[in-house]
């Protein structure tokens, strides 16, 4: 792997384990922003599948289906097909609580957020375990 892919893998697993340290802090403050707190698991899941994507070699698409960049990497790595629920579970975290709505609620409840920095983490983890030492943060 080159210098400079290598580099731009370290930055999208830099940037993941920040929306996930983030997320973390926000779900454990007092009052906490939930909303805000779901969203940083959505961006690190969605990242982490994008630095694998990367270290394929493939510029990852700009979206945030989870889903639907979980099914790219498949095609590279069948092992990911585990992490589709997962992945499905944290793709609407991108927008549903995101912008206020009369017809829908606005917050995720305490067990909804819950569930998802260990989906988040989950994922982030095994990218990682799939990558190349020397290709981490």
């Amino acid at each position: 792997m080159g210098d400079t892919r290598k580099e731009l893998l370290r930055s999208w697993l830099t940037k993941a384990a920040s929306d996930l340290r983030s997320a973390k802090l926000l779900g454990a403050a007092e009052n906490a922003p939930l909303d805000t707190a779901i969203y940083h698991c959505q961006q690190a899941a969605e990242k982490s599948v994008k630095a694998f994507l990367v270290h394929c070699g493939i510029t990852p698409e700009k979206t945030h289906d989870i889903r639907k960049l979980t099914l790219e990497a498949i095609a590279r790595e069948p092992r990911f097909n585990e992490l589709m629920d997962m992945a499905a579970a944290l793709t609407p975290y991108a927008w549903e609580f995101r912008y206020p709505d009369d017809l829908s609620e606005t917050y995720p409840t305490r067990e909804e957020f819950d569930e998802a920095p260990q989906h988040a983490q989950a994922i982030y983890d095994f990218v990682l375990k799939l990558l190349p030492a020397d290709a981490r943060p």
